[in-house]
């Protein structure tokens, strides 16, 4: 999926029905002039219902609709026959989907279950015809209720991405690069920092038919979790993802700083990523010879675990398919 088309975060107003009125008619037939109140209720307005799809990704469709309404219920009609309820309004969004107010920027809802349907916004009620007015006092009510207006709601739909993988790293530590090898995605790479500025996912082809879907992460800074850069914006989408991998690249001045540092900022923004499964890339080994190489490894197995990392290089190729087989090992 390109960045053009990834679009996580919208606003869009909501209107429900209106509800139908309800009737004052008085029974008539050809020998009874003069009947009791037969008028019957107004329809109910149409509800705006947000629905879980499991096939969506994005919020894309969502840049060319902003307005969504539903029906109005019908009026009443005699023989105390109910007005037909206003259609009510289906809007289908991507699980990990969070309905905020506009107005108050509160969590309303958040959509994580496949055709899950959360009601956001009733119909208004239709009024009531004039035959449940009548009494011992009152044989002939001529009255009926009107029914409930709609109502509107300006909402924000924040997208965090749901993937089974997620890249972290600093800007331009070559997460574009490895998504566009393990996947067919074609993100935007070049050399600079922040060249991606939204996430791209793409889906790894494993052996006999298996896949799972990776999500290149905009780079974080540090400071992310203050606020600073994008870091908010940034950091929401690290919550879904089942495996982090950190990728740090070989020729950084500090690995072990660095993957502290990244690791810091997530757990300053949410503390429950302690328990995040995570794997540790060491990108861009075609910088080194093969000694170099040796060396690195030696010294960075005094640092870290020997099975919590790999060292890869996008470019050559080098222990890409190795990188698959332990995000697959640890994702089952």
């Amino acid at each position: 999926m390109t960045e053009g088309n990834f679009v996580d975060y919208v606003k869009i107003n909501l209107s429900s029905g209106s509800g139908g009125k309800g009737s004052s008619h008085l029974h008539r037939e050809k020998y009874i002039s003069k009947g009791g109140p037969d008028g019957g209720d107004g329809g109910r307005g149409g509800h705006i219902i947000i629905v879980g799809n499991k096939n969506l990704w994005t919020l894309y469709n969502f840049k060319f609709q902003k307005h969504f309404s539903a029906g109005n219920g019908k009026d009443g009609s005699k023989n105390r026959r109910t007005g037909a309820n206003g259609f009510d309004k289906y809007i289908e969004v991507p699980l990990g989907t969070i309905i905020r107010d506009l107005e108050t920027k509160k969590i309303i809802y958040e959509i994580t279950e496949n055709n899950h349907e959360f009601v956001i916004l009733k119909g208004g009620l239709g009024g009531r015809g004039n035959w449940h007015f009548k009494s011992a006092t009152r044989q002939t009510p001529r009255y009926s209720q009107q029914g409930i207006k709609g109502k509107n709601l300006n909402i924000i739909l924040e997208l965090k991405v749901l993937a089974d993988v997620g890249f972290v790293g600093f800007p331009n530590a070559g997460k574009s690069t490895l998504l566009s090898v393990l996947t067919s995605a074609k993100p935007k790479i070049a050399d600079y920092e922040f060249t991606t500025l939204k996430p791209n996912l793409g889906i790894v082809n494993y052996h006999d038919y298996k896949s799972f879907v990776v999500a290149d992460i905009p780079g974080i800074i540090e400071g992310a979790s203050k606020g600073k850069g994008l870091g908010h914006y940034f950091l929401r989408h690290i919550e879904r993802n089942s495996i982090l991998l950190f990728i740090i690249p070989i020729d950084s001045k500090d690995v072990k700083k660095e993957f502290e540092i990244l690791r810091g900022e997530l757990l300053k923004y949410n503390p429950e990523l302690i328990d995040k499964k995570f794997f540790i890339a060491f990108s861009k080994c075609d910088l080194l010879d093969n000694e170099l190489i040796k060396e690195f490894k030696e010294e960075v197995e005094k640092k870290f675990s020997k099975n919590s990392f790999i060292i890869i290089s996008s470019i050559s190729k080098r222990n890409i398919s190795k990188l698959k087989d332990n995000l697959w090992d640890k994702l089952n």
